[in-house]
């Protein structure tokens, strides 16, 4: 222990003088005491700019929407390419071109032969662009991490398989066009016309001065 210093009998004190060591000692806990501090006042700055928590549980666990967090937008859900109009249909139409000529064609495009054709101008076909657009619906929900290990098997057997064998069959929608992968062709087959009963309400309402209103 420090030996005691007693005032000398005229009142006045000497002044006290500490070893070297206990100086640097001293000093290192100042230095800490202060970095402290500074670390305090950051924490506070920070505080201080940091949007109004709110008073819900979630908050801690960084949840979007939750202790000030910005929402994130949700994305849009996916339609049927074919109810889709104007720039919209063909921006989704760009996007299913890419999947198709880049990936589906590339892995799973079989020879063309007659009982497998093919057309290169497989967008003018609606019925083949529905097919493909739902085909690659399907196999964007199946790859993603949601859908577990087995997703892109069940894409294969449940969505594959049955999607191409319909669009590229023998008497499918692209039966007229290319089968023979050297000589390139491209036909529209025609559809089955109006049912009796439109063309019959379509007459009548012709006969009554009115516009038609059945599908020509």
């Amino acid at each position: 222990m420090p030996e005691s210093i007693d005032p000398p009998e005229d009142g006045e004190t000497e002044p006290v003088r500490l070893p070297e060591s206990d100086l640097e000692s001293i000093e290192a806990s100042v230095r800490r005491l202060l970095d402290q501090s500074a670390e305090q006042a950051r924490q506070l700055d920070s505080l201080a700019s940091a949007p109004p928590p709110t008073d819900s549980p979630f908050g801690a666990f960084g949840m979007p929407g939750f202790a000030g967090l910005p929402p994130q937008p949700a994305p849009p859900e996916p339609r049927p390419i074919l109810e889709l109009e104007g720039e919209e249909y063909e921006d989704e139409l760009d996007a299913l071109s890419d999947w198709v000529d880049d990936f589906l064609v590339r892995v799973y495009g079989a020879e063309i032969t007659t009982a497998a054709p093919w057309c290169e101008q497989w967008q003018e076909h609606t019925d083949v662009v529905a097919w493909l657009h739902a085909l690659w619906l399907a196999y964007q929900q199946h790859k993603d991490p949601e859908a577990g290990l087995s997703g892109l098997f069940v894409w294969h057997r449940d969505f594959l398989t049955h999607a191409m064998a319909t669009v590229r069959a023998a008497g499918g929608p692209l039966s007229a066009c290319m089968t023979d992968p050297d000589r390139p062709a491209h036909r529209l087959l025609p559809g089955p016309p109006p049912s009796s009963r439109t063309t019959a309400e379509t007459a009548a309402s012709e006969e009554n001065g009115a516009p038609g209103q059945g599908a020509g």
